[in-house]
């Protein structure tokens, strides 16, 4: 009975130690999940307050990026894909207009361009009709006219304003989107925020480490010298039953 008892009590100290372990593992990654979630909510807030303050900063820098993608249009399949679909689905054409494809070697007018893209477009700006046959030059010339004259062949306005003016057309899809964004990373905070102040109260109330790692305090009874109820409470870092009830 003797060995039994010693087995018993190893057994539980082995429990024990495991228990804090994994209270103390995950009342470190909780937290560090809580300041890391908490931080990226920060910035979101942040970006988007600083964003709608310095609006025309703002579209500038939109704009600058892309024409300096406008640039390397065809060097760049990626950005040239998503500069074809953002033009061909929100009718527009460059940054802030038309004109900006001069910047491009291949579309400029500055007399190096040589060949049937000097001075013109690219096609995903071009103003097409479904039942007619596609032409694919439709840009051809396009930099040299007015914007009046070029109004009837491409769109004229720039992507920047174009996709803007869409949102705001859509502002309540986009208000539920950002809620959706939003709403779930302040719900985890609070959530992780909550489960953390159990985990403390639960390793103050127990006093696990020193119970734990120490084993300076023999089974059933607590740092202070209480003892606890129940069966032997092999995982002390959880609430007894007679505590929670």
């Amino acid at each position: 009975m003797g060995k039994q008892a010693v087995g018993s009590r190893n057994l539980c100290r082995r429990l024990n130690y495991i228990c804090v372990k994994f209270t103390l593992v995950t009342y470190a990654t909780v937290f560090w999940f809580l300041y890391t979630l908490a931080i990226m909510l920060i910035l979101e807030l942040m970006g988007g307050i600083v964003a709608l303050i310095f609006r025309t900063q703002t579209l500038d820098f939109i704009n600058k990026n892309i024409r300096r993608g406008i640039t390397h249009y065809y060097d760049d399949l990626d950005f040239k894909n998503i500069m074809d679909f953002v033009q061909e689905k929100f009718k527009c054409c460059g940054a802030e207009d038309f004109s900006d494809w001069s910047a491009n070697i291949y579309h400029s007018c500055d007399g190096h361009a040589k060949g049937m893209l000097a001075c013109g477009v690219p096609y995903s700006c071009c103003i097409r009709n479904k039942t007619e046959i596609a032409n694919t030059m439709c840009g051809y010339k396009t930099l040299e006219k007015d914007r009046y004259s070029a109004v009837q062949v491409v769109f004229v306005g720039g992507c920047t304003n174009a996709v803007l003016d869409w949102f705001l057309a859509h502002y309540a899809a986009m208000a539920a989107i950002l809620m959706g964004i939003v709403v779930p990373q302040f719900f985890g905070v609070l959530i992780t925020w909550l489960y953390i102040s159990r985990l403390e109260d639960i390793i103050y109330e127990y006093n696990t480490v020193d119970v734990g790692l120490m084993g300076s305090v023999p089974p059933g009874r607590r740092a202070d010298g209480s003892t606890t109820s129940g069966n032997g409470c092999c995982c002390w870092c959880l609430p007894s039953l007679d505590d929670v009830v």
